[in-house]
């Protein structure tokens, strides 16, 4: 297959649409949509979300800008800081996009008076949704390249090159489909307890990060120093995620067997 679509969907006088936009759009909107429905569903107002949604993408943009910038091409940027502004340019890494979420959703929740673990564990299920149509819009810009592959299912990125590729950012939101359907068969046993929260959370960094770092051997280095590295930036950076997944399961587990007791 040779992929070879334009990244920019409309020109709208002064204004240019790009597929890459739109879908990130999409994304958000449709995990607030998701989160909203679990609120309701677990009878909590779901007007009181609504001051908390400007935080949650102010920290997903802010927090992917810097990390793309500082982490992965530190040398560039830091020689040219004000094109970190540039978030128009592309550029944006989901580690810190999570990262940065996180801290605006809790700083959010507080201030609604709302419990952050309960809002941060659904949410990252929501987040899911996002990160599928986040992923689709790499592929409308022919970024996060995987490696060469002789199978059937490369993809010839014409914008960038003639050789057959991973579709690899199309893998992730395959995974990330998946894992999304499975968290959300598990929410359907919901229960307003600390425990249950910890648990739902952990699983969804667990696997998710999981994924992340199976598939990361698909892609070629996005790191300048990468090469030097026992494992990908991207890899290295999941593994504190994972870490944090079995954490807060084993956190769970443990509160619930007190519970019992």
């Amino acid at each position: 297959m040779t992929w070879q679509t334009d990244p920019v969907l409309a020109h709208l006088g002064p204004f240019t649409i790009h597929w890459y936009g739109l879908l990130f759009a999409l994304g958000l909107f449709g995990a607030y949509a998701l989160v909203r429905y679990f609120a309701k569903k677990e009878g909590i107002d779901p007007a009181r979300l609504e001051p908390i949604f400007p935080w949650v993408v102010a920290g997903v943009v802010i927090g992917a800008r810097l990390v793309h910038t500082l982490v992965y091409q530190p040398d560039y940027y830091l020689a040219h800081p004000l094109e970190i502004l540039a978030v128009w340019q592309g550029g944006l890494a989901s580690h810190g996009g999570i990262l940065g979420g996180i801290l605006g959703l809790w700083w959010g929740a507080r201030r609604q008076g709302i419990d952050p673990l309960w809002l941060l564990s659904r949410t990252a299920v929501a987040a899911l949704f996002a990160a599928v149509f986040i992923r689709i819009g790499n592929f409308f810009n022919s970024e996060i390249l995987g490696r060469p592959t002789d199978g059937p299912w490369g993809v010839v990125f014409a914008r960038i090159d003639t050789l057959p590729r991973h579709p690899v950012m199309l893998y992730e939101a395959a995974a990330y489909g998946v894992i999304l359907i499975l968290m959300l068969l598990y929410l359907r046993r919901a229960r307003p307890t600390r425990e249950y929260s910890l648990r739902l959370l952990g699983w969804t960094l667990l696997l998710i990060f999981s994924a992340r770092i199976v598939l990361e051997r698909f892609k070629i280095p996005q790191a300048d120093y990468g090469a030097q590295l026992p494992l990908s930036v991207g890899q290295l950076l999941s593994l504190p995620f994972v870490l944090a997944g079995i954490a807060l399961i084993l956190a769970g587990t443990i509160l619930s067997q007190r519970s019992r007791s």
